[in-house]
Order: C-alpha cells, then structure tokens, then sequence
C-alpha cells in the first residue's frame, strides 16, 4: 500500500470555491444518511458566505495532492467557548484519517487560545459521526427537534490551565509584599 500523505493549513480566499463545493457535497451525503428531508444550510451557501467564515472565523483545509479534501470551521466566542461547523469530508477520502486529522488541527487551536468548551451539532441519527465525536471525548450534552430532526449538541471540554491567586506564577498566600 502506497503511503499517503495530507496537508493541513488555514484556509485562503483561494480555497472559497472549492470550500464551498466540499459543504455541498458533504452535506447532501449527510442530509441522505441522516433522512432530513428539510433544508441543510450549506446548500444555499455563498462565494460570499464562505469569505465572510474565512475573514472571520478559523477554517482549516485538509489538501491531498493540491485538491481540497476536507474543511471545518471554527468561531471562538468571547466566553472562552467554541462552536464547530460544515465539518465535512469528501465521500472519496473518507475513512482515511482525514477528519481524525482535522480534528487535531481543531484541537491544537483550541489549547492554544485556551477554550473551555467546544460545541457542535450534528444529527443524533449519524451513528458514524456520533461514535467518531466520543472517540475524539465530545460527549452529548442535550438534544433538540428546532430543525425538523433530532440533533444532538455534543460538547468537548478542554483542560484549562487557570492560574489563581498568583502573581508571576508566585502562591499569594506566601507572597511577601
């Protein structure tokens, strides 16, 4: 078996189109496993929509070979949470790391700008992407039918270093000042 190898980057204003061609695909594969029959956002999505998520939230690109193989995006709110969005996988590449890959990528970000919490939802029908997020440590915090099916919001807690009572890493109860 040949090795196979796959880059991760932020994505560019370069990768709009492709990013968005990816949400459609991965998305319809979606709506189909998960029988929703309703509208999936990713499929009126814009040129624009996605430049508006590349200017303002962290989108990470999987390439194989030049061509975009998977995307996720990310927005990080100000109460040191996240949320997680049109994580997708083309049908071709799947089952191949690419989203465990994605994740780390997600993951690293989310250490590095010392998020508590990352939250996403996704239909509570998807066995696959269900067992993939506990094996990644989400868990399902809740549920709910606002869609016309039943998602489940999943939630992943991060380990904070939180540093209290300190000054310079110093214990304040034996700080002499």
């Amino acid at each position: 078996m040949e090795n196979m190898f796959f880059e991760v980057r932020r994505a560019a204003k370069s990768d709009i189109e492709e990013i968005r061609i990816l949400s459609k695909k991965s998305f319809d594969m979606y709506a189909k496993s998960a029988s929703i029959a309703g509208l999936v956002v990713p499929f009126e999505e814009t040129y624009d929509d996605v430049l508006m998520a590349v200017e303002n939230t962290n989108v990470f690109v999987a390439l194989f070979n030049n061509e975009i193989i998977g995307s996720v995006r990310i927005e990080i709110k100000t109460d040191n949470t996240a949320y997680l969005t049109r994580f997708g996988v083309s049908e071709d590449h799947q089952n191949n790391g690419i989203g465990k890959i994605l994740m780390n990528a997600v993951d690293n970000l989310m250490e590095e700008l010392n998020v508590h919490y990352l939250y996403l939802h996704t239909s509570s029908r998807m066995f696959s992407l269900i067992r993939f997020y506990y094996g990644r440590h989400f868990y399902i915090k809740s549920t709910n039918n606002d869609r016309g099916y039943i998602r489940a919001l999943l939630c992943k807690e991060y380990e904070v270093d939180a540093i209290e009572n300190t000054v310079d890493n110093l214990d304040c109860d034996s700080v002499v000042v």
